[in-house]
């Protein structure tokens, strides 16, 4: 019977040093997603507002937006939101430099 504890103690020490191990990364990896997030839909937003003040259509600018909200939408990983937060800001591109020209 007195094994039992120290399998039991032994499998508490295992269950905590990985707690200890992998804890602070799954927390990091979860802060990261969520603040690629922030980046994408802020980016999104300021398309939209460029799309506003635009005074002609830029279809790729608009095709480029329609995929960034799209994305934003189905949501996913930080690898999802770092792609639409570039979507997003090339429209964002676009729609100035037409401005521009």
């Amino acid at each position: 019977m007195d094994w039992l504890v120290w399998v039991v103690g032994g499998l508490v020490l295992v269950g905590a040093g990985f707690g200890a191990a992998f804890g602070p990364g799954v927390r990091a990896a979860a802060r990261a997603r969520e603040q690629a997030w922030v980046l994408a839909r802020g980016a999104v937003e300021v398309a939209e507002v460029g799309r506003d003040a635009s005074t002609a259509a830029v279809p790729r600018a608009e095709e480029l937006l329609s995929q960034a909200q799209a994305l934003v939408a189905c949501g996913g990983g930080a690898r999802v939101a770092r792609r639409a937060t570039g979507f997003a800001r090339a429209a964002e591109r676009a729609w100035r430099e037409h401005g521009r020209g």
